[in-house]
């Protein structure tokens, strides 16, 4: 065993365990004389456990570790077995450590810790082929109604090892035998899927899925598993979608299923999913944020504003601490939008939001007022930037751009924040060069930016500079290879041109590829195959579309399809339906326009 110098616990840790030990054997002296046990815990062999662990303190933990386990072994203590092990773990010898185990397990067969330690050692020693049968014996004398939550934690644990299907056909052979009864077929059968979904066979993951679900319709457990396949396989939403209306309150499976919606860029579902939310449970906030989002995102303002004034309501009368501290700020994710750590930051979304809502029913003095109650300096590139674009909208685009422009630059992020939200109300404004030159300036300053080189993209295309806008896309595609932006644009301009079709469409899949089922991609992959005369399937791809986000671009795409195959009065309703979600939606505009339709 190699030599190190770990730092032992207090003696005293160890000792005094094994003293309230004898103790309380030699308190039993209520019993018959003849039936009094002493402590086993002698002067030897107090003793020889206290030169172990003065041996350990010393730097020699072999020493220590033959010392306990010959100990552990004479008195066939299961403390001082867990001793020998934790010693044998500190000095890293991971052999040692399982003989120590194994000697436990010969001492106390029925002891379930024994089992756990040698079960964590063979998977940590990479021996995963060796855990079959310390797993099995582990799972038998696990009580009954404790053996379905270990069932759910095997996939997680076994994941570690180096050898997946080795994994998953470990947990295969251990855990059949338990999958037809009742009391844990449904958790045996999720663990054997979710071992095979590691080992990468989603088709026996979702065969498992599909029949645990069968077996229990409202067990939470299959339609966890049936998430994690999403948005990848299809069939898997299914037993979702049957498990949430066999149990509607299941709000940690809806909400999941919520954000899984949200990654596809599904907005109507998603929406119907935290309607329900907010209904099951009315007082929790984050949902009614989300909630409200969405309807600005769908530009329904009405809605969004009811959905977002309850929320406000929901933290004004929280127990939140009204400002940042340190405790709050250090609980924070890492994710792009982590939880409020403070009232202050969780109303300030909320008041971003409803200024929002207030733009888009053209209530510029309600989207003022709004913002006039943020005093969050974190926020204040994003309140000036949405006080910007408010001016621009009223054609006071020279102050709004002065408002960006005055903001301090405390950070390389603030600077880039700031050339993003001028060039983004230059956009709104329709002044196209400004923006183009705002963004080129900022690609100089900060050259390889992803998201500066795909908004200049978006502006060599208005300008009609479609090498360039090529160029520029490319060059997103070769910093950032999954940037399903930049493919889906690229394949849009070329159908949009109506030239090199096949290349446009194979864009169009990679970028659904990276992002399954964003409407987005799937209109433009719609439209493509409108343009190559395909219209059955760019019918079927533009209603899909649709469901998921009915803004008015794609209201646009399906209505003009539609029209030209004479369904002209589905398509006068689409039309209608996109022109009252935005009227001024160019594309829409144009294609009315084109198609002389009269509504």
């Amino acid at each position: 065993m190699p030599s190190s110098n770990p730092r032992a616990p207090a003696l005293s840790s160890l000792l005094a365990a094994l003293l309230i030990s004898a103790s309380a054997a030699q308190a039993q002296v209520a019993e018959p004389a003849s039936k009094v046990q002493n402590s086993a815990l002698n002067a030897p062999l107090f003793q020889q456990l206290l030169i172990g662990e003065i041996e350990l303190r010393e730097g020699d933990p072999a020493a220590a570790y033959q010392l306990i386990l010959d100990a552990a072994r004479r008195t066939k203590d299961e403390q001082l077995f867990r001793r020998a092990t934790e010693i044998a773990l500190q000095a890293r010898a991971g052999d040692e450590a399982l003989v120590a185990v194994r000697a436990w397990r010969q001492a106390a067969p029925d002891s379930l810790d024994a089992l756990r330690f040698q079960v964590q050692l063979l998977v940590q020693l990479n021996r995963t082929a060796d855990v079959v049968e310390p797993l099995q014996a582990l799972i038998k004398a696990t009580p009954v109604d404790q053996r379905s939550v270990l069932m759910n934690a095997l996939p997680r644990f076994l994941a570690r090892s180096s050898d997946r299907t080795q994994a998953a056909q470990i947990i295969e052979q251990v855990l059949l035998p338990y999958a037809d009864l009742p009391e844990t077929r449904v958790a045996a059968r999720v663990a054997i899927g979710r071992g095979w979904l590691g080992a990468i066979n989603g088709e026996k993951a979702l065969a498992l899925a599909k029949s645990a679900h069968e077996m229990d319709r409202s067990a939470e457990a299959p339609a966890g598993l049936a998430l994690e396949m999403l948005p990848g396989t299809p069939a898997a939403e299914e037993i979702v979608k049957d498990h949430l209306t066999a149990k509607p309150d299941s709000n940690a499976v809806r909400l999941i299923y919520v954000r899984t919606l949200l990654g596809s860029q599904r907005l109507v579902e998603a929406t119907a999913e935290l309607e329900t939310l907010t209904r099951n449970s009315p007082t929790l906030p984050q949902a009614w944020l989300t909630l409200g989002a969405l309807h600005v995102q769908l530009r329904e303002p009405d809605a969004a504003t009811a959905a977002l004034t309850k929320y406000v309501e929901l933290i004004q009368a929280s127990d939140m601490p009204a400002t940042d501290t340190a405790a709050a700020a250090a609980t924070r994710d890492d994710g792009d939008d982590p939880p409020p750590a403070s009232k202050e930051e969780a109303l300030t979304r909320g008041y971003l939001l409803l200024s929002q809502a207030a733009d888009q029913r053209k209530d510029f003095k309600d989207a003022e007022a709004w913002l006039a109650k943020i005093d969050n300096p974190k926020r204040a590139l994003e309140v000036q930037a949405r006080r910007a674009s408010l001016l621009a909208r009223e054609g006071k685009v020279a102050q709004a751009r002065e408002l960006i422009r005055r903001l301090p630059e405390k950070t390389p992020d603030d600077a880039r924040g700031k050339v993003l939200a001028e060039a983004q109300v230059l956009r709104d404004a329709k002044l196209w060069r400004d923006a183009n030159d705002v963004l080129a300036q900022g690609n100089k300053k900060f050259p390889d930016d992803v998201d500066l080189i795909y908004e200049q993209s978006m502006m060599a295309e208005k300008l009609n500079r479609l090498a360039d806008m090529e160029r520029l896309l490319r060059r997103v595609i070769e910093l950032k290879p999954d940037h399903q932006h930049a493919y889906n644009a690229l394949g849009y301009s070329l159908a949009e041109r109506n030239v090199r079709l096949p290349e446009a469409r194979t864009l169009i899949k990679k970028a659904l590829e990276l992002s399954p089922g964003e409407p987005s991609i799937t209109d433009s992959l719609g439209w493509v195959e409108y343009r190559l005369g395909n219209r059955d399937e760019a019918v079927r791809l533009l209603r899909e579309a649709y469901r998921g986000q009915p803004d008015a671009e794609i209201a646009a795409h399906l209505g003009e399809v539609l029209w030209v195959n004479g369904q002209t009065d589905e398509a006068r309703r689409i039309f209608a339906e996109g022109r009252k979600r935005d009227a001024n939606n160019e594309v829409l505009r144009e294609t009315l326009a084109r198609l002389r339709v009269g509504l």
